[in-house]
């Protein structure tokens, strides 16, 4: 299927090994990595940022192949996920940039154009969220609450 926006077609990207036997090399257990996630997310990082410093510092390749759970879900049970999905987040703090940009500049039509797409991404993005039982049935997007809630 291709893009939405581009009529491309690619599917490069990294993809992860098929082996889901745990590495030799791995030298933490479940329990440790369920303790370090709940550590990296008291000192206020993102899943994806927890999963970054878990493979760089601590050499941990996949949280799920050694816990059997993923970092949202340990988050979850810890009650340490954060109300707003992370890359619904980086979308409205974009959208919001965008707004602040128009403001200075009325005549970008690219920018206009870029909103519509951001604002687009953001109702299905809240959509699924709504679907999947990750944000409240009557929330709502409202930019210019949600710019208070960024800033």
């Amino acid at each position: 299927m291709a893009r939405m926006y581009s009529r491309k077609k690619g599917k490069s990207g990294s993809k992860k090994p098929l082996k889901k036997a745990v590495p030799s090399w791995v030298r933490y257990k479940g329990r440790e990595v369920e303790l370090l996630v709940a550590k990296l997310a008291k000192e206020g990082n993102t899943p994806s940022q927890i999963g970054l410093h878990l493979r760089d510092n601590y050499g941990i390749p996949d949280v799920r192949m050694l816990t059997k759970k993923s970092i949202i879900q340990i988050l979850k049970e810890k009650n340490l996920l954060a109300e707003l999905p992370e890359d619904l987040m980086a979308v409205i703090r974009k959208n919001v940039m965008l707004r602040k940009h128009l403001e200075n500049n009325h005549a970008d039509m690219v920018a206009k154009r870029g909103l519509q797409l951001v604002e687009s991404r953001i109702r299905r993005l809240v959509g699924y969220y709504k679907s999947t039982g990750r944000l409240a049935a009557d929330w709502k997007y409202d930019p210019e609450k949600i710019r208070l809630l960024i800033e």
